[in-house]
């Protein structure tokens, strides 16, 4: 069975677990596998900004850290809404590039956590112009996006 079912498998069962009606199913990404909740219960797990969703992440990458290693990703979904959320940060971080470079003053996005944080520099590094840098010391951290020197 290959690493994508079984962590396919495991999540069903942890939804299963928690009584909530809603159908895991994989996707291959080119960032890597995806695993899309889908169902009424959804709601449940992006309330809040999506915590429940972000804690079954967490959970998943927790159990499966050794066969997943440093390389492999697999972001979890519901009905969405991070696929939603991911396009959304992309545009932001469009934008707040646009409004650094036309004005010439760096600008911050965040608190960010390390998923959103990687989103936002792959979204900086399409523009030769501008470049990111992740600051602070904890979890949560602020991107600072500025004009190339």
């Amino acid at each position: 069975m290959s690493l994508t079912a079984q962590i396919t498998g495991f999540v069903q069962d942890v939804v299963n677990a928690m009584g909530m009606s809603l159908t895991a199913r994989a996707e291959e990404t080119p960032d890597g596998a995806r695993i899309n909740l889908e169902g009424e219960d959804g709601g449940a797990l992006v309330r809040r900004g999506g915590e429940g969703l972000q804690a079954l992440q967490h959970l998943v990458a927790t159990a499966f850290r050794k066969q997943l290693g440093d390389d492999n990703r697999v972001v979890i979904d519901c009905n969405g809404f991070r696929r939603d959320k991911d396009a959304e940060l992309k545009q932001m971080a469009h934008f707040m590039a646009e409004k650094a470079r036309s004005t010439g003053v760096p600008q911050e996005m965040g608190p960010l956590n390390p998923y959103e944080r990687r989103i936002v520099h792959l979204a900086v590094a399409e523009d030769p112009t501008v470049t990111s840098e992740s600051i602070g010391d904890a979890f949560m951290k602020t991107v600072i996006i500025s004009t190339k020197k």
